[in-house]
């Protein structure tokens, strides 16, 4: 039996292009990294990833996520596979395995080798089946090779199968993503993601609305497409189990679920990030630096400030009310030995009454009206540092 709940996440940061939205850590035109970052990698794996193997036993979810995973070479990703195989699985599953995958990145002998690796669930990035605005926003696939990767991992053995869409994007209309939603639905995926595009500093897009050239969709219309889609999806068959979430019963990313839980998980790579026992701790984002400090076994992360009981409290409702279940009032009292009612019974009491949360006695969670204004509700939760 497994020690402990946890899971495993693996930074790639690398991708083909970098898309005009994204500001996660990733770098285009790093190829002549590939091979060094692999090799440090699987180093960082043998030995830290052995060291919270033996203390906690195998983890429930393996993530490799980026930038782009799939546009390391398959002789690179298999390596770097069979290492975590190895130290994670031995001759065991892991209970979900997930490779992100660019559409653009993929062909029918790297889908299979993913598969045969041990790999159980991929995540692809379409964010649209409309081929102009996948060149609007910097994306290297057309909606025909998201539609042929999709076919392609199928014949591979994949069941398991996530698509990634994206909504508010520069000149998209309501009819543009209702066409991009239904030919998502019909590659019958598992699991679908849905994200409202967020301008975020440094990106080519936080430029482009700096200089007055983007041309977003009027309030109105994001408020539209986020209706439709909340509507749709669950009249589909697919549970909305997090804000941006949606999946058929059974297939909810329990990785992902895991941050929003406060379940520990290890990062592995540059720039990684990792929660353990309670510590939240953040790897080198600088390549170079990174694998520097592998070659001369130090570990490459650094501790981030350690939260005030405040900030914790916070964080694990911001978090949880994410989800559909909420903040559990028992999992609040057994972390924090406080009750939530006592410090949030005001702000709970306010809520209710306006029909953004709702309560079932074990847990209090956003209604549907509360998951469309979400912000507005975490600002709510909030902690003034004198009450502690």
């Amino acid at each position: 039996m497994d020690a402990k709940q946890w899971g495993v996440y693996v930074h790639i940061p690398f991708c083909r292009q970098k898309c005009f939205y994204c500001d996660f850590p990733s770098f285009a035109g790093r190829e002549r990294y590939w091979e060094d970052y692999t090799g440090a990698l699987c180093r960082e794996i043998a030995v830290r990833g052995s060291y919270y193997r033996q203390l906690w036993g195998r983890p429930a979810t393996i993530y490799l996520g980026g930038g782009t995973p799939s546009v390391l070479p398959a002789k690179l990703m298999a390596q770097l596979l069979t290492k975590l195989r190895h130290v994670f699985l031995a001759d065991d599953k892991a209970e979900e395995f997930t490779v992100e995958c660019n559409p653009g990145t993929v062909d029918e002998a790297y889908l299979a080798m993913l598969w045969e690796q041990g790999v159980n669930r991929l995540s692809f990035g379409v964010q649209s089946f409309d081929d102009e605005l996948l060149r609007r926003i910097g994306r290297i696939h057309s909606s025909q090779q998201a539609a042929e990767a999709v076919e392609m991992a199928k014949k591979a053995g994949f069941t398991n199968l996530s698509l990634d869409l994206m909504y508010g994007l520069p000149g998209q209309t309501l009819a543009q993503l209702q066409a991009s939603v239904k030919q998502a639905l019909a590659l019958s995926p598992k699991h679908i993601s849905i994200y409202g595009l967020q301008l975020e500093e440094g990106t080519a897009f936080y430029r482009m609305q700096e200089l007055g050239k983007l041309n977003l969709p009027e309030d109105e219309v994001a408020e539209a497409m986020y209706d439709y889609m909340t509507e749709y999806l669950p009249s589909q068959g697919y549970e909305r189990y997090e804000i941006s979430n949606f999946a058929q019963p059974g297939f909810a990313s329990r990785h992902n679920l895991s941050y929003w839980q406060d379940v520990p998980y290890l990062g592995l790579g540059a720039a990684a990030h990792s929660y353990l026992d309670g510590q939240r701790w953040a790897a080198l984002a600088d390549l170079d630096h990174y694998m520097k400090a592998i070659r001369e076994n130090r570990i490459p992360v650094e501790p981030e400030e350690p939260a005030t009981a405040a900030i914790a409290m916070e964080e694990f409702c911001f978090l949880a009310l994410r989800t559909a279940r909420g903040i559990s009032r028992e999992k609040f009292r057994q972390k924090f030995g406080r009750e939530l009612d006592d410090l949030y019974g005001t702000v709970m009491k306010e809520l209710f009454a306006q029909k953004l949360l709702a309560d079932d006695g074990r847990c209090i969670f956003l209604t549907s009206q509360g998951m469309k204004y979400g912000n507005l509700v975490f600002e709510k939760f909030l902690l003034d540092e004198q009450d502690f």
